[in-house]
């Protein structure tokens, strides 16, 4: 049995040495395979991916379980610092809201008159579903991440993703048990805004960096740093009015945007469940006549 086993021995190293010399072209190899398929067919390539990502999901759920408890416990000592100075910051804002309130409040009855005058119809409510963030999909030339729902939840590709802060994304592609979003960060990103003062249109672009640009504003528009950005809902894409953030540079012809939202720190967002209003299709005779 000892001149057996040693045997098995000599017969090993050699053959893990000639694995480990090899292993580099083998995984260049491999790269090389899974581009070609890319490239000949996507959509088995994408369907694969999800299907993947499908059942990675749950793993990814339970990994990151004890990475959201250390950062729990990491947030918790921090708030413990700092907990007189968020007191008197949070009584000021409180004061500040309070204001706000009784100007809402006078300001409601007046609106409800012009609205009945002027025959204005109310948008219809959103809903939400909550989901949470399990990992980052993305690399150094993509920006996404992976939410823990999919399908079966609700979700569907297109819709709008929001954060306690503002606007997050849009989801991209949707799984069963999972679904990827496309950060309003990503070079592929591009969101349909407004200034919330002016109400100029434009778009919001994508570039791979932290600052996204702020691009076809019209002809003499003016912006100033820390002018707010939200959502304008042209095409029907995401509702109005989502927060998003507001301009930090305005330099050269390019405009930086902050984002409301710490994109890297997500642990859950919500996924908006949102109708675009249809204009009624009317009916026509033959004679170009309304019915």
């Amino acid at each position: 049995m000892a001149l057996k086993g040693g045997r098995m021995l000599r017969l090993a190293v050699p053959l893990k040495a000639l694995i480990q010399r090899f292993a580099f072209a083998l995984l260049l190899t491999a790269a090389a395979a899974l581009l070609v398929m890319g490239k000949a067919d996507v959509a088995m390539v994408e369907r694969l991916r999800t299907a993947v990502v499908d059942e990675m999901t749950p793993i990814l759920l339970v990994l990151s379980r004890p990475a959201v408890a250390v950062n729990r416990v990491i947030d918790q000592g921090r708030s413990m610092l700092f907990v007189f100075s968020e007191n008197t910051r949070l009584r000021e804002e409180n004061a500040r809201l309070r204001q706000w309130q009784d100007v809402a409040r006078r300001l409601e009855p007046e609106n409800a008159r012009l609205r009945r005058l002027l025959s204005a119809g109310v948008d219809p409510p959103n809903t939400f579903i909550t989901a949470r963030v399990v990992g980052d999909a993305g690399g150094p030339f993509v920006r996404t991440m992976l939410l823990s729902a999919g399908e079966r939840d609700g979700i569907e590709k297109g819709q709008a993703v929001v954060a306690d802060g503002g606007f997050v994304g849009r989801i991209a592609e949707v799984g069963q048990r999972s679904a990827r979003v496309l950060l309003l960060t990503d070079l592929n990103s591009r969101v349909p805004v407004a200034l919330e003062g002016s109400r100029h249109r434009a778009v919001l672009s994508g570039d791979n960096s932290r600052l996204p640009r702020l691009e076809y504003l019209p002809a003499g528009a003016e912006v100033a740093v820390g002018d707010r950005i939200v959502t304008s809902g042209d095409g029907g894409l995401f509702p109005t009015g989502l927060a998003i953030g507001q301009i930090v540079s305005v330099a050269e012809g390019a405009v930086r945007v902050q984002p409301l939202v710490q994109l890297d720190q997500l642990e859950y967002v919500r996924v908006v469940s949102f109708e675009s209003p249809r204009l009624p299709v009317a009916e026509f005779g033959r004679g170009g006549g309304r019915r």
